[in-house]
């Protein structure tokens, strides 16, 4: 089933059913009046929700309205817990390299993973807020995945039946803020802003056979300017599945329902000029550091710029008939208003 946030006075929205062709949804507040509820309840609530979305696809709920994606927070507008890994080692040995960094063998055995900020999501169709371009900024688009109830020590065969959801994300990185944060051995904070999800959330049977080894085997596709920027797929060079990341995080606390694992950067291995972008034949990149690296490889610099003032970034995916999954994120990159 699909499942989305709308907008309202609220902090957390409404939850509301959306139905499999994204074009119609219908609030449930008899079930639950949020999505967190409902991951609260997931034993209560995960049938009636599937009985909902039945009946919207049937055409069979008067209560239906047309969905619209631009009237949606992300699907958890906060978390309890937002932890990204970095499961595409390919992207992970370009941008260590881009800092003049190795990467540690425990890397290829061990997931690489932070804690983010999740109190303050943005919508799928808000704004990339920034004081200045100076800051480097740079999408990064990614599969996460949210999880029920997670106990302590489980192993990854015990995660993968508590992933409850999968959505996209946009885990913006601020490239120039990077390196001083992690040069005092703290990790990031100031250097990875709100990150944004996609419209919709959706159960991994919805994914069909493209759910299979805790990975989902379809592109991810990203857009910059209007331009086709990445397709690489999501299920190719992901070193450590979801339920690998989910055991990863497990390993010393419980993880609570509700909790939003990411990907990292999907990216696939591939040779050729710059990689190689979509418009060489390769299948490009989901984040614009990439692209510096495999330039400065080859030239020597990095060409292509960050994101600047104006810049729109779009990620979505299809099945494998071309229908949209979760909708689209769509932002576009904004000076922050004073006051």
């Amino acid at each position: 089933m699909k499942l989305a946030t709308l907008k309202n006075a609220t902090r957390d929205g409404q939850l509301v059913v959306v139905s499999r062709d994204l074009a119609h949804c219908v609030a449930v507040p008899g079930i639950a009046p949020t999505l967190q509820a409902a991951l609260d309840d997931w034993d209560a609530c995960g049938p009636a929700l599937r009985a909902a979305y039945d009946r919207l696809n049937g055409g069979h709920d008067a209560a239906a309205r047309p969905f619209d994606p631009a009237a949606c927070h992300s699907p958890l507008p906060r978390a309890y817990q937002w932890a990204d890994g970095s499961a595409y080692l390919n992207h992970v040995e370009l941008v260590r390299r881009a800092r003049n960094s190795q990467v540690p063998e425990s890397f290829f055995t061990d997931p690489l993973m932070y804690q983010g900020g999740s109190d303050s999501f943005v919508g799928p169709r808000d704004a990339i807020v920034a004081d200045t371009e100076d800051w480097g900024i740079d999408l990064e688009a990614e599969v996460a995945i949210v999880t029920g109830d997670v106990p302590m020590g489980a192993a990854p065969e015990q995660a993968a039946d508590a992933i409850r959801l999968l959505m996209l994300v946009n885990d913006v990185s601020l490239r120039a803020l990077i390196p001083g944060e992690l040069a005092k051995g703290f990790g990031f904070f100031q250097s990875k802003p709100a990150s944004a999800f996609s419209p919709v959330a959706v159960t991994p049977d919805e994914l069909g056979v493209a759910w299979r080894d805790g990975k989902v085997h379809l592109p991810l596709r990203v857009d910059l300017n209007g331009e086709p920027f990445g397709c690489p797929n999501a299920g190719q060079d992901m070193t450590f599945n979801f339920p690998r990341l989910i055991a990863h995080a497990a390993r010393t606390r419980d993880l609570a329902a509700g909790t939003i694992i990411g990907s990292g950067t999907v990216s696939n291995k591939q040779g050729g000029l710059h990689g190689s972008s979509m418009r060489n034949g390769g299948v490009g990149y989901c984040c614009i550091a990439e692209v510096r690296m495999y330039e400065t490889i080859e030239g020597g610099a990095p060409v292509t710029p960050f994101m600047r003032f104006g810049d729109r970034v779009r990620i979505h995916m299809e099945d494998a008939q071309g229908a949209d999954i979760f909708g689209a994120i769509e932002q576009t990159v904004a000076r922050r208003q004073a006051g």
